[in-house]
């Protein structure tokens, strides 16, 4: 159906920056900000842009707010740059295996936290669209994450698999102690049964008894 052709059509393309949405960047470094995209039909005039704290459809809104504009002519030919930030650097390659747009933002500044958004539009795919968001956080520095709740965590647990495994143990042993008991028993039992009775004044022994003498 003409219906199911479009919009299969239209979820060909792909925009993805990865498997996180945000990233840490210190104040004064330099962040990568990753962005690849993929496409079932392959591109032809493709079209990407970055956005910082906007997106495509408020592209007529002031230029600052596009960081990074470029154009693809096919899958043989490197990027070539429209518009860009003095601070962006373009990082990525589309003649290998990844169609990676990633870029680089120089010398992070606070005022630069914010969402990235990475667009892109492929005029062979009746000028299909998608776009994917990366956050980015600026710190004055790096802080180590206190892991001790996570230890206390896994000795607590590693103390209870411990117990739960010498309880084990000692129903085992236990169990094997019962057992041998039981077992001690009956033969006890079944040595007794065949003992003659004869000198506990009981009858059944294995000597047949002698009739009385006759007169």
């Amino acid at each position: 159906l003409p219906g199911l052709h479009i919009f299969a059509i239209a979820f060909a393309l792909e925009v993805s920056v990865g498997k996180t949405s945000t990233v840490m960047a210190l104040n004064n470094s330099n962040i990568l900000l990753p962005c690849t995209f993929t496409t079932c039909i392959g591109f032809q005039d493709l079209v990407f842009t970055w956005y910082f704290n906007s997106t495509e459809l408020l592209i007529l809104l002031p230029l600052p707010l596009q960081i990074y504009h470029g154009k693809i002519k096919n899958k043989a030919t490197e990027p070539t740059l429209i518009w860009h930030n003095p601070r962006v650097e373009f990082v990525g390659s589309t003649t290998k295996k990844d169609n990676n747009i990633s870029i680089v933002l120089n010398n992070v500044e606070f005022s630069d936290a914010g969402k990235y958004t990475c667009h892109v539009k492929n005029p062979k795919e009746r000028n299909a669209q998608h776009n994917a968001t990366i956050i980015l956080t600026v710190v004055h520095k790096m802080v180590e994450t206190d892991n001790t709740v996570t230890v206390i965590i896994v000795s607590v647990v590693g103390g209870l698999i411990g117990l739960l495994i010498l309880f084990m143990l000692i129903k085992r042993v236990v169990l094997f102690i019962i057992k041998k008991t039981q077992d001690g028993k009956k033969e006890c039992l079944v040595s007794s049964s065949g003992n003659d009775n004869t000198e506990n004044g009981l009858a059944g022994s294995k000597a047949e008894q002698k009739a009385p003498p006759k007169a």
